[in-house]
């Protein structure tokens, strides 16, 4: 199969091999290599009924020296345990976890992209509640699967500005539920108003929070960052993923000489931002043209001519940078595959 890594979508091709673990009685097997794409699961399994599922994502990216690095890894393998016990899934072991990650990019690595494509390779690691339950309690036994895909940019306008528009009728996440996880459930409910936003021209839905609809939530999938006086803001709530994009745009916003601040950010605030973006593993940095609030008949403008603003573009450039080892990593945070 001939790939045309230039026009890669964010989709997904099959590769050459997928991992396996799984836990029971009370410990997680050896890793199985495996090239068929589908898993047999029991009917009563716990992940199709009672939503034991959870996810993450991260990539690897083909650097001008030929050498393939992975981009905090630890930092997603940390995640994937918060999730586990938000929803009570056994936790698989962070080294477990980065071994896992490094044997399936390094089975894979001839579908990790050209550096000069701008494309990565997608690892994707997931874990679901395989023991046979009618009733609603944690599964005793789970499964740990881990597969990669090469994708392209995430949102079709790849790094250029784009609308978003609020939704206040729908909700991406409970006030205290699972928001903060990184669960199947929390995206099933974006998949009606992510449909409707599409339908009507924009690139996502920009959320406000679940309880009083008076604060700045997220972009569906990804974070929401704002920038003004030199300062770059991103909510907090107790409905947020946490990304791993915004805890490192954070460290490199301060050492650009920006002030950082994570606090609640009133929806009349972005009347005031000089610029907007939503960050995450998939889009990275998209920057936001502007935010229609349909109902209260208003715009929040950023970029009037499309284009990404100054600080945006400078913290895409020095977070891919890192990524693609164009860059001394002076924070650590990449892992090259040997």
């Amino acid at each position: 199969m001939e790939i045309d890594w230039n026009n890669l979508g964010f989709g997904y091709i099959k590769t050459d091999y997928n991992l396996r673990c799984t836990y029971k009685d009370g410990k997680w097997s050896d890793f199985e290599v495996h090239n068929d794409e589908y898993l047999t699961l029991h009917m009563a399994s716990t992940c199709l009924h009672y939503g034991q599922e959870v996810f993450e994502g991260l990539k690897a990216f083909r650097g001008k020296d030929g050498k393939i690095r992975i981009f905090r890894m630890d930092e997603n393998a940390k995640r994937m345990q918060s999730s586990c016990a938000g929803i009570v899934m056994a936790q698989l072991p962070v080294e477990k976890f980065e071994e896992a990650v490094l044997k399936v990019v390094k089975l894979n690595e001839r579908f990790v992209p050209p550096y000069e494509s701008g494309a990565s390779l997608y690892i994707r690691p997931f874990m679901i509640g395989t023991s046979a339950q009618v009733g609603v309690k944690p599964a005793r036994e789970y499964q740990f699967i881990i597969f990669v895909t090469p994708v392209g940019a995430y949102f079709k306008g790849g790094f250029k500005a784009t609308p978003f528009v609020i939704f206040r009728e729908y909700d991406r996440a409970a006030p205290h539920g699972t928001g903060t996880y990184k669960v199947g459930g929390n995206y099933a409910a974006s998949l009606v108003p992510d449909e409707k936003a599409h339908a009507m021209g924009y690139s996502a839905v920009f959320y406000l929070d679940p309880k009083e609809k008076k604060y700045i939530d997220e972009c569906g999938a990804a974070n929401f960052f704002g920038i003004k006086n030199n300062t770059y803001i991103t909510p907090k709530s107790t409905s947020i993923l946490p990304s791993v994009t915004n805890k490192s745009l954070m460290v490199l916003a301060r050492d650009m000489g920006m002030k950082v601040e994570q606090r609640p950010v009133p929806l009349e605030e972005l009347s005031t931002f000089e610029e907007a973006g939503a960050c995450g593993t998939a889009a990275v940095i998209s920057p936001i043209q502007r935010i229609d609030d349909i109902e209260e008949n208003k715009s929040y403008i950023f970029s009037p001519d499309g284009k990404p603003g100054v600080i945006c573009e400078k913290l895409y450039n020095k977070i891919r940078a890192i990524q693609y080892g164009d860059e001394p990593d002076i924070y650590g945070w990449t892992t090259i595959v040997e």
